[in-house]
């Protein structure tokens, strides 16, 4: 944790406000005070919702104690206590079998060796007891109950003797194989690739879990199987439960009399969408008309999801628990079943759809001048995918031109605003493939960042912004609980090393408070559009950000700039928007009603949890996809750039498909020696300095699957290819 003493006016990350908070309050141990006179004490410029949510966490933790009237004193007791302390946490599981116990609100994480995880598992929820042993620093502790598995399903190979089976699981952090009685192994054989449900947890050391086969999914090596493998290894499973497809198969597809009579009819507007080229589910259209005024009107309208799927259904019960859809490269597994998210729900061309819209009215000079929120019905009169939006503008002429160029220049204007208000702007590059008809991949590059793109995108975060500041006003004179979209700022810690990486490769990156982070990361992006070294550091310059999470406590979004953010634009594939929708209709049109907080925030943390996971999903399915790529180019020359330098060699990521692989120092010419840092390495015969971010040549020598690893060598500059 970073201790400075300077703070004035800045505005501090969660971690960072604890630590401040503490200080003041043991500087002060008789003193009470709230949220509004530690800011003034402090003279910071974090929020007081903020502020009050570091107390929360901290009483949570037992270090502060609350007192009348929303004030917090130091809790004496526990600062002096040595017994050991019970905390819930998530299971943060290393390969070796020994954990970490992520719990919010901790500045540490708390360590836990394979024989004290007692059965629990990656991604548990846990209860522990914790201590911090004589002469350390640092907390231990042990699992003392599971109380919620993040597993049921597990994927692994069949191995069967003549009285029983047993699953052997794919992942590194399921320790235990699962014994399977052969009445529940169903048509598997020996040796195949399985899917395996946990019926009973073992409740001592040491003991195996129980389960039975629930489906078969072959003889291992086939992409589609290691696809779906990726998917049930990280907590998601493949099929709707069947009371779920029942109910999705039940709605109506008539648009009612009725139900247009309590909607604003918005048939006749202009409206279309902009997609990718194998969008399905389209969650959002805009429309664009003028008025008499001379001012006009661009409505973005999202899916109506809510009209179908209503709380605490069999439906919205599935739809929690997945939370969110998950985007291999060859696949969905929707959070919806098809029935709505590819039909009922997806707003598809020159069909009537049930909307809820945010409609914003600009004047002559491209301001928001009111914004108008309720449900809609929209007819799209064009679907486009982002190819053919992007060839009309360029041509200046197409379909839908005058609109598309309109919006573009308003979404232009919004996006400069933004960036001139503190928004980050990251240009890494995102993976796409192009595979053929059997899911192989042909092609791999790095997806283009498009007007159509941004232009869409700028139109969805205007959106967004606006629905959460609309509550939180409304809710100034009693909080109304709402789903934010938060983002703390930049780990200072990181930031240091970051600069200090920067320089060695002779970029000089000056960043002395949290206000300058934005506008030098944006420098660094616009450098690195012109030298192709400087892209190594965007991906690093990432890793010093927080992570983006869904919360009750408004806390503002640091990378976007915004003071107020939520998530309303994409509920076919997000719960959190689906939650939104429900907690907004609730207060429009002169209604007031508030949701339980504590309720909400265990969603949001269900809603965060499932994203991770997702995230890890996907990373995983390209990283599968680039080994297959790379099979096929065994032998073949690339240019890549030095992504990464450890005490076993280099790492190299090809500059068009952007697939990483690793030189081993072992296949070199020659010996080499690690420079300061690992920044850098030296040929011990030659001199020859190679450093991170060089443009250098290699050739793939090995491809392997199942380890998901491409082996390289480097090709010497004066060699032959």
């Amino acid at each position: 944790m970073t201790k400075k003493s300077n703070i004035n006016g800045q505005r501090l990350t969660a971690k960072q406000l604890q630590y401040e908070i503490l200080k003041l309050l043991k500087r002060h141990p008789k003193k009470r005070f709230n949220a509004k006179q530690i800011i003034k004490k402090l003279r910071i410029a974090n929020n007081k919702d903020a502020v009050q949510h570091a107390l929360d966490q901290l009483n949570t933790n037992q270090e502060v104690k609350p007192i009348a009237e929303g004030k917090f004193k130091l809790n004496t007791a526990a600062e002096h206590s040595t017994a050991r302390k019970i905390y819930i946490g998530t299971v943060d599981m290393t390969r070796t079998g020994s954990a970490y116990i992520v719990v919010d609100g901790l500045s540490e994480d708390i360590h836990i060796s394979a024989k004290r995880m007692n059965n629990a598992l990656h991604n548990d929820k846990v209860k522990v007891a914790a201590w911090i042993p004589s002469g350390r620093k640092k907390m231990e502790g042990e699992v003392i109950e599971v109380v919620e598995r993040s597993m049921s399903y597990f994927i692994g190979t069949l191995r069967l003797t003549r009285k029983y089976g047993i699953v052997i699981p794919d992942k590194s952090n399921m320790p235990m194989d699962i014994f399977v009685h052969h009445e529940h192994i169903g048509d598997a054989k020996d040796g195949d690739k399985v899917v395996v449900k946990i019926t009973e947890w073992p409740t001592r050391h040491n003991h195996s879990p129980v389960g039975e086969v629930t489906s078969v999914l072959g003889q291992v090596g086939s992409s589609d199987i290691e696809m779906k493998a990726i998917l049930i290894n990280c907590g998601f499973e493949l099929e709707f439960p069947e009371t779920v497809l029942k109910e999705a198969e039940a709605f109506s597809d008539v648009i009612s009399e009725e139900e247009i009579a309590k909607r604003r009819d918005m048939r006749s507007v202009l409206t279309f969408t902009i997609d990718p080229y194998d969008a399905k589910d389209f969650d959002d259209a805009l429309s664009l008309q003028y008025l008499d005024n001379g001012h006009y009107e661009v409505g973005v309208h999202i899916a109506d999801v809510t009209h179908y799927v209503q709380a605490d259904s069999p439906l919205d019960k599935e739809a929690l628990k997945r939370s969110t859809s998950v985007y291999l490269v060859d696949r969905v597994l929707p959070m919806l079943p098809e029935r709505l998210s590819n039909h009922l729900c997806s707003l598809r061309p020159n069909e009537d759809k049930y909307t809820f819209s945010v409609v914003f009215t600009f004047n002559q000079y491209d301001k928001v001048v009111k914004t108008w929120f309720g449900k809609t019905l929209i007819h799209s009169n064009r679907r486009f995918t982002y190819e053919e939006a992007q060839q009309i503008l360029d041509a200046g002429e197409g379909d839908f031109y005058e609109p598309l160029n309109k919006l573009n220049q308003v979404a232009k204007q919004l996006r400069a605003e933004r960036f001139k208000n503190g928004a980050i702007d990251f240009n890494v590059d995102e993976v796409r493939f192009k595979l053929d008809e059997n899911g192989a991949p042909i092609e791999v590059y790095a997806k283009e960042r498009r007007d159509t793109n941004m232009l869409i995108e700028d139109f969805m975060l205007l959106a967004n912004k606006a629905v959460a500041t609309y509550i939180s006003k409304k809710g100034e004179s009693g909080e109304i609980p709402f789903v934010y979209r938060i983002h703390d700022s930049p780990d200072l810690e990181k930031v240091e090393e970051l600069i200090h990486f920067a320089r060695e490769m002779g970029i000089e990156i000056e960043i002395k408070k949290t206000e300058q982070i934005a506008k030098a990361y944006n420098k660094l992006a616009r450098q690195a559009l012109t030298d192709e070294r400087l892209k190594i550091l965007e991906p690093l310059a990432i890793r010093t950000m927080a992570k983006a999470e869904y919360s009750t406590d408004n806390i503002g979004h640091y990378g976007l700039g915004f003071e107020y953010y939520s998530h309303f634009t994409s509920p076919i594939r997000r719960y959190s928007d689906v939650l939104a929708h429900r907690i907004l209709y609730k207060n429009i049109d002169g209604r007031l009603e508030r949701v339980d907080k504590e309720s909400l925030q265990a969603k949001c943390k269900q809603v965060s949890k499932q994203e991770r996971k997702a995230n890890e999903a996907e990373r995983e399915s390209i990283k599968y996809k680039q080994v297959e790529y790379m099979k096929n180019h065994i032998g073949e020359v690339f240019e890549g750039q030095i992504s990464g330098i450890i005490d076993r060699g280099i790492f190299v990521e090809t500059l068009r498909s952007k697939c990483e692989g690793m030189i081993g120092f072992e296949k070199m010419d020659e010996p080499f020696q690690l420079g300061l840092g690992n920044l850098s390495i030296k040929g011990k015969v030659s001199g020859k300095v190679y450093k991170m971010g060089d443009v250098v040549k290699v050739r793939i020598v090995g491809a392997d699957l199942q380890k998901r690893r491409i082996e390289m060598e480097l090709i010497a500059e004066n060699s032959e290819q």
